[in-house]
């Protein structure tokens, strides 16, 4: 029993021995961290003589303030900003480093990162070539796709009459240092497309036309579809080169005359747009009445959304003359702010004037 007693005394001595070691070791041999989110940027392609800025994400991981003491390039034709002031526990920073683009070529740079984060200087480095012709194309192809870059990644075709061939046109650039061949993807059977050139050499455009055969559509109001833009023959789809369609077929009326059309119904709203002031909340309504005006029923044969983030509700789609409806609409904060386009709510009716109804919907 004495010898068990001792045993256990030994062992806490033991334990009791490592906790006063651990306290007396320095603070910079605990967990010291200076985390980069990459070290490495390829800016792609500039001008001669066009500075061009890589941005590195940095967080500061360690049990302590950061203090960066500097940050050396290696030449004198890089320019460095860093905090000046010490960066928190958890905090997150930038460093920018800038090339001057003063010779034609490639370029590769380094900059040593010296602080009391790490032991030894941790390196970013930032790599693109200089172009004596070259031209910054990226206010007329803002959306980067793959390699390409494009002028938009929504395709609408609006108020479109049965038997209507309608064309809508993207425009691609070659933003890679290799020929492309771009297309479309998983084309539905109402649409086309061709690319003029097929073809595309580094930093040269083409055009891709998308045209609608409306008679293969399946109803009347709004048949939405993904296509996906591909760089070359055999690319995956994915969610980064989706291009959304969207196609608002019509009802025809080209047959009714002026006589008919004075005992048609009309569709009046109370408001012809919708803004919600989310005030803090995740979800918020609001309503828009609808009243038959005309001589005849009011007929609204469909109702849809153009984006995520709304939801509709209608007490009643067959109007008698004289009547109205309560269109009420909610707006759910979080989905909304994922919206590519701008909400909207599409009605489609028998009302010759009105044929086509779209409430556009915001919120702040």
């Amino acid at each position: 029993m004495i010898l068990k007693n001792k045993r256990k005394t030994t062992n806490g001595w033991r334990w009791l021995a490592a906790c006063c070691l651990m306290t007396m070791l320095p603070i910079g041999a605990m967990a010291q961290k200076l985390i980069a989110q990459k070290t490495t940027i390829d800016v792609g392609k500039t001008g001669f003589q066009q500075p061009v800025t890589a941005v590195f994400e940095f967080r500061n991981k360690s049990i302590r303030r950061l203090k960066i003491e500097k940050v050396d390039p290696d030449c004198n034709c890089t320019v460095v900003e860093y905090p000046k002031t010490v960066v928190g526990m958890g905090e997150r920073f930038q460093i920018r480093m800038t090339y001057d683009a003063r010779m034609l070529g490639h370029f590769d740079k380094q900059a040593a990162i010296i602080s009391n984060g790490t032991k030894k200087p941790v390196y970013i480095r930032m790599k693109g070539v200089v172009l004596a012709d070259y031209q910054d194309v990226s206010c007329n192809f803002p959306i980067e796709i793959g390699e390409l870059r494009t002028d938009k990644n929504e395709l609408e075709f609006d108020n479109v009459n049965k038997g209507e061939h309608p064309i809508q046109q993207i425009q691609v650039y070659n933003n890679s240092d290799k020929p492309c061949r771009p297309n479309l993807m998983h084309l539905p059977s109402y649409l086309s497309a061709t690319v003029v050139p097929e073809k595309i050499n580094p930093g040269r455009t083409a055009t891709i036309s998308v045209t609608l055969q409306s008679e293969k559509v399946g109803g009347f109001g709004l048949t939405q579809s993904s296509i996906y833009l591909a760089t070359n023959p055999g690319d995956k789809a994915t969610a980064d080169n989706l291009v959304g369609v969207s196609t608002v077929l019509l009802p025809a009326f080209e047959g009714m005359t002026s006589e008919l059309r004075k005992f048609a119904p009309n569709m009046q709203l109370s408001k012809e747009k919708v803004d919600v002031v989310m005030a803090g909340k995740s979800k918020k309504s609001d309503v828009v009445n609808i009243t038959n005006t005309g001589r005849s029923e009011l007929k609204i044969s469909s109702i849809q959304l153009f984006t995520v983030g709304l939801r509709v509700s209608l007490n009643k789609r067959i109007l008698k003359p004289g009547e109205t409806a309560r269109l009420k609409i909610t707006v759910l904060r979080d989905q909304i702010k994922k919206a590519r386009t701008q909400p909207r709510i599409l009605m489609i009716t028998n009302d010759p004037d009105h044929s086509k109804v779209v409430i556009p919907v915001s919120a702040t």
